[in-house]
C-alpha cells in the first residue's frame, strides 16, 4: 500500500535522532601519513562514506614537538583563519560530532602520523556533502 502522504517519509537523515541513539558501525584507519606544513591543497583528507556519530583522532607522530592540525575543512587549516585544533604528539581527541569529512596536516616541517576511529551512522555521506565547510568558524 503506497503512504498516503508522500511528505511524510520517516527515513535515516541529518535529524534523525534515532541514527545518533543506535550504536554505530565502526571504522578505523591507523597510520595515516600526515604531511608537512605548507599550502592547506596537500592536507590528509579522510572521506567517510556515512556520517559520523562519533570520531576520535590520535597524533601518532613521534618527537616532543610533533604537533598535527585537525580541521573540518581544507580552508579551516589555513594559519590566517585559525579554524583549526591541534593534538601534541601522542595525544587523543574524542568528538561527538556529524562530519563526513576529517582534514589533517603537519604543525611543523616533519611528515607526521595519525590514527582515526569513527562510528558512523545508517545516514548516507551524500546529505551532508559539503561537511560544514564554508561555514563561520569552519572556514568560511
Amino acid at each position: 500500500m503506497a503512504n498516503p502522504n508522500p511528505y511524510f517519509q520517516y527515513t535515516a537523515g541529518l535529524n534523525h535522532v534515532g541514527s545518533y541513539q543506535a550504536s554505530s558501525r565502526p571504522w578505523v584507519s591507523s597510520s595515516v601519513n600526515v604531511p608537512i606544513s605548507g599550502a592547506t591543497a596537500t592536507a590528509t583528507e579522510i572521506a567517510f562514506p556515512k556520517v559520523t556519530r562519533f570520531v576520535t583522532i590520535r597524533n601518532d607522530a613521534t618527537g616532543s614537538t610533533s604537533e598535527l592540525r585537525v580541521a573540518f575543512s581544507r580552508d579551516a587549516l589555513d594559519t590566517s583563519k585559525n579554524n583549526f585544533f591541534t593534538l601534541a604528539q601522542s595525544s587523543s581527541i574524542s568528538l561527538e560530532y556529524r562530519v563526513t569529512k576529517l582534514y589533517l596536516i603537519s604543525a611543523g616541517a616533519y611528515i607526521g602520523s595519525a590514527s582515526v576511529i569513527a562510528g558512523l551512522t545508517q545516514i548516507d555521506a551524500s546529505h551532508l556533502s559539503d561537511s560544514w565547510s564554508g561555514l563561520d568558524g569552519n572556514g568560511g
